[in-house]
Order: structure tokens, then C-alpha cells, then sequence
């Protein structure tokens, strides 16, 4: 893992960075929560989702959004963070040859940032949010999501509640042969006390089977020529 300053819209954003093993291989992002509640990159579930991704082989990347850490900036009411996260993805593109899949995952307010980046990329081809506050933030945007992926929050979650997600994915559509599955942790709050280990059980398990259906699907098609 190396440690990144990258040129931002806002001067520089820090971030830490794991090349991709092969050439080819597939490429993640992981956005922190609130820097207003004191999310960063440092943030644990953040730092899991960054480790599931490389124990899988790809290279991954999260950072600190403006005016977090050593990033320059200052909070921009998620406009500016989305702005951000778009430049990111860009970074680690151009860093990476031809990867074969893209995805981001988010926590928290990083993951209403990932919905709203899956709308303006085409090429994320898979997705993670964990707890995203639909209470705060309305999911309507996403009209329709063009990428499968998961949507995680625990059972107790006060910030994040179940009820809330739910409500909000009622107004979603999804484009054809896409899918948003959900997943609950039993027991969780907003935060994951002692839940963290089963959150990112849950997480790789759906990742591991996106992989496998997606390279089936390959397989398939190779067949057919």
C-alpha cells in the first residue's frame, strides 16, 4: 500500500493506494463517511472494505475527501465530494491498464456519494453501500440504476434505518437486467459495534458471487464465437 497526493479540483487530496496485482485486473473505490462527523479514510469499515478488496486482486484506492486530513478544500454539501470522487475514479483509471471491472463502495454519506457517481459512470460495473442515510438524502436520483450492486444496513440502524431504505428504493428504478439486492445485519446500529466482521462477510460473499457469475458469463460467450 502506498501512501498518494493526488492533484484535486481543490489542491491536493491524500489517499492511500494499492496497485492492481496483474495487468487487467479489476479496480476498486471506497469513499468514507461524514467528514462532518468525523469521517475519514482512517474510518474501520472503510479500512475492511479497502482489505476485502485486496485480498481479491484488485487494486483499490480510497482517500479523504477536501478539507479531511491532509486533503486541501473544504466541505461542500456533498456537491463538491462528488466532484471529487469523480476525479478520483479518474486518477485510479489512468493508473491502472484496462481493468476488467470497476467498482466503488461507500459507508455511510460515502455511500449516498457512490449512488450519485454511479449515475455520471457508465463503467462502474458493481457497487456496495453500506447504511446509506436515506433519511437525509433522497435515492430518487437514480432513475434508473444503471449498475447491480448491494445496498447493506443493520437492523438497529438509527441514522440508516431499514424502513427509511426501503421507502427510498420504492421511487428507484433499475435498468433492464440490473438488480439492487439488500442485505440486513442483524443486531447492527449505524456504526457496527462487534457487527463489523458479519458487515463485510455479507459484502465479500455478494462480491465474490458478482465475480464468478461475470466470469461465467465470459466464458459463455467465449464458447459462442
Amino acid at each position: 500500500m502506498a501512501e498518494l497526493i493526488i492533484p484535486g479540483p481543490q489542491g491536493r487530496i491524500e489517499a492511500r493506494y494499492t496497485e492492481p496485482p496483474l495487468t487487467g485486473a479489476p479496480i476498486a473505490l471506497v469513499l468514507h463517511p461524514h467528514p462532518k462527523a468525523g469521517g475519514t479514510m482512517q474510518d474501520p469499515i472503510s479500512i475492511m472494505l479497502y482489505q476485502m478488496f485486496e485480498r481479491h486482486g484488485f487494486g483499490v484506492l480510497r482517500y479523504n475527501s477536501r478539507g479531511v486530513g491532509r486533503s486541501q478544500g473544504v466541505y461542500d454539501q456533498g456537491i463538491g465530494e462528488l466532484e471529487d470522487a469523480a476525479y478520483v475514479l479518474d486518477y485510479i483509471e489512468n493508473l491502472s491498464e484496462s481493468p476488467r471491472y470497476v467498482w466503488c463502495a461507500g459507508y455511510s454519506f460515502g455511500a449516498w456519494i457512490t449512488l450519485q457517481l454511479l449515475m455520471r459512470r457508465p463503467e462502474i460495473d458493481g457497487f456496495l453501500a453500506i447504511s446509506p442515510p436515506a433519511n437525509h438524502y433522497d435515492l430518487s436520483f437514480l432513475a434508473p440504476c444503471p449498475a447491480s450492486g448491494l445496498i447493506v444496513n443493520g437492523d438497529n440502524d438509527a441514522i440508516a434505518s431499514p424502513e427509511d431504505i426501503e421507502r427510498a428504493l420504492t421511487k428507484v428504478r433499475v435498468q433492464k437486467g440490473e438488480v439492487i439486492e439488500r442485505a440486513r445485519v442483524k443486531g447492527a446500529n449505524h456504526f457496527y459495534v462487534d457487527k463489523r466482521d458479519e458487515l463485510i462477510g455479507l459484502c465479500e460473499q455478494y462480491l465474490l458471487q458478482r465475480l464468478e457469475d461475470a466470469e461465467e458469463k465470459l466464458r459463455i460467450e467465449a464458447e459462442k464465437d
